[in-house]
């Protein structure tokens, strides 16, 4: 029977399945089986829904242990807890012994368990985050709700905008405290990238649109007064905030958790494989690792109630891999399926005569909601960009709405399952938001010759903002509950299909799980786990 090799080692407790495409790299043999682990409940990833979900089961009196493969990376005034853009170091990659950012300087060294992992795919490779806070340590922040009629068009059918809007995404902001970048700062000199797309905008007769940042501005200001090291101020964000100030999940919503003294949070613990066993517990296999990726222990743990969180990439593959090894034989065959990349693409843009200067100051802040154009909704952002001498250039990112046409694949040599996306799925909507960017940026003739805009999504592909693979509707029910699965639960950015109404998914992930906590707290708790 397909699997049932795999389904005894893991319910057994012993070794045997190759890493998980999220833990390549991972070294080491052990080959004592582990003894069973029983905990009440389990989380796998601490990024948004993973934390969010830990904090409300603390908070209903769960005790909760949460898998993170990843480390804790502190921050403060002056750290060097994060690599820098052009001079990374192993810090940057997980497991791999170079940059996984197209652009970085060419360099080698020893695999370390880094702040950001390159999941390669076929036609679509997915950046994601790694360490306790997932992916909010390595986003620019941008916290934007969607429109009504752009919520109700992207994501699954039975979702109540007005409640979101009344109250889960209100419950969002009461956390990270989202806010603009104020006047003092867009008019500063380190920030001339951002106010000279801000006057773009106004000039094209558009409204410039703030982008909501969960950041204390006034970090920004002690690094322009001298306080601080620039970090901010040079648009040195994207391996994380080295001065803090940043509300990322680890220092808000996990915190609070931690707080309450029921959330265990088990760093450098790389989840392979997820089961149901004969009594129907569920069981998760393990590798305790050191930072080079050496396994120091393997570990099956048991748990009535289990929560993916590992992002839609992570939680994905685990489930695509339990199917079709039959360690959850009976999943859903749509496990795997309505990918999308959240309408993502990347532009660079050289204003000739004009330029934005070197080390522009961050994060991504200044934006267009282009949201009533019949041919469908556009966001469009400036992205500053930390290059260390003034090369003419910065980037700008557009969001859109795509349709959900990637899947996941399980390839039986890699023992992983692998994402598979063509260009083609989102070419019309590249042709709008390139369209956008270059009325945004030049109107006439005239600068559309003294501006250059590049697709640089074209020649490298890849996605910060993966959503699908376990969506509501098809594998989930309205609340994150896998169908027939008692005591199985998704958290993240899987249950929803492919965008979020052309916005950064991060506000819409953290309301739909507080939504979906509200209901497992009040219906499961005591019952189910």
């Amino acid at each position: 029977m397909r699997g049932s090799l795999g389904r005894r080692e893991l319910l057994k407790g012993t070794a045997g399945s190759v890493a998980l495409g999220l833990t390549t790299g991972a070294r080491g043999s052990v080959s004592a089986a582990p003894e069973a682990e029983r905990r009440r409940a389990v989380v796998i990833g601490s990024g948004f829904g993973g934390s969010i979900t830990a904090s409300r089961l603390a908070r209903a009196g769960v005790p909760v242990l949460v898998l993170e493969r990843g480390i804790r990376w502190p921050t403060g005034p002056n750290a060097e807890t994060f690599p820098h853009m052009f001079s990374p170091d192993r810090r940057a990659s997980w497991l791999t012994p170079r940059p996984v950012l197209t652009g970085s300087p060419p360099t080698v060294w020893r695999p370390y368990t880094g702040v950001l992992e390159r999941v390669r795919g076929v036609g679509m490779d997915i950046l994601c985050g790694s360490g306790v806070g997932g992916g909010s340590l390595v986003y620019h922040g941008m916290t934007i709700q969607p429109s009504a009629e752009h919520f109700t068009r992207s994501m699954p059918a039975g979702l109540d905008y007005e409640r979101f809007d009344r109250d889960y995404y209100r419950r969002v902001e009461s956390v990270l405290r989202p806010n603009g970048i104020p006047d003092d700062l867009l008019h500063a000199p380190e920030y001339r990238a951002v106010k000279q797309f801000h006057d773009h905008v106004a000039r094209e007769g558009m409204a410039p649109y703030r982008v909501p940042l969960p950041i204390d501005w006034d970090f920004a200001r002690r690094e322009l007064r001298g306080e601080m090291k620039p970090s901010y101020t040079t648009g040195d964000v994207l391996y994380g905030v080295n001065n803090g100030g940043k509300r990322t999940v680890d220092v808000t919503y996990l915190a609070e958790a931690e707080a309450t003294g029921r959330v265990e949070v088990a760093t450098l613990h790389l989840v392979r494989d997820i089961a149901r066993d004969s009594s129907g517990r569920w069981v998760v296999r393990a590798d305790h690792i050191t930072t080079d990726g050496t396994v120091r222990e393997r570990k099956r743990i048991v748990t009535d109630a289990l929560f993916l969180g590992a992002g839609s990439a992570g939680t994905t593959r685990l489930l695509v891999k339990a199917r079709e090894k039959e360690l959850i034989p009976d999943l859903p065959e749509a496990v795997g399926s309505n990918w999308g990349n959240n309408g993502d693409r990347i532009f660079s843009w050289t204003p000739l005569g004009d330029s934005p200067g070197a080390l522009q100051g961050g994060p991504a802040c200044m934006g267009v909601r282009d949201w009533d154009n019949p041919d469908g909704p556009v966001t469009v952002v400036h992205g500053p960009v930390p290059f260390p001498v003034d090369l003419g250039t910065t980037s700008v990112i557009g969001f859109g709405i795509v349709r959900p046409r990637g899947e996941f694949r399980y390839d039986p040599h890699r023992d992983d399952a692998v994402l598979h996306w063509s260009r083609s799925y989102d070419a019309e909507l590249t042709d709008r938001i390139r369209e956008r960017i270059r009325n945004i940026v030049g109107g006439s003739l005239a600068d559309h010759l003294t501006n250059i805009t590049l697709d640089t999504s074209a020649f490298d592909t890849t996605t910060f903002h993966p959503l699908g693979g376990a969506t509501i509707g098809e594998v989930c029910d309205a609340h994150g509950r896998v169908l027939g699965q008692r005591g199985l639960y998704i958290t993240d950015g899987a249950l929803i299909p492919g965008s979020t109404g052309a916005c950064n998914p991060s506000m819409t992930i953290a309301a739909l799980a507080e939504r979906n906590m509200d209901e497992i707290v009040a219906r499961e708790v005591g019952k189910v786990f």
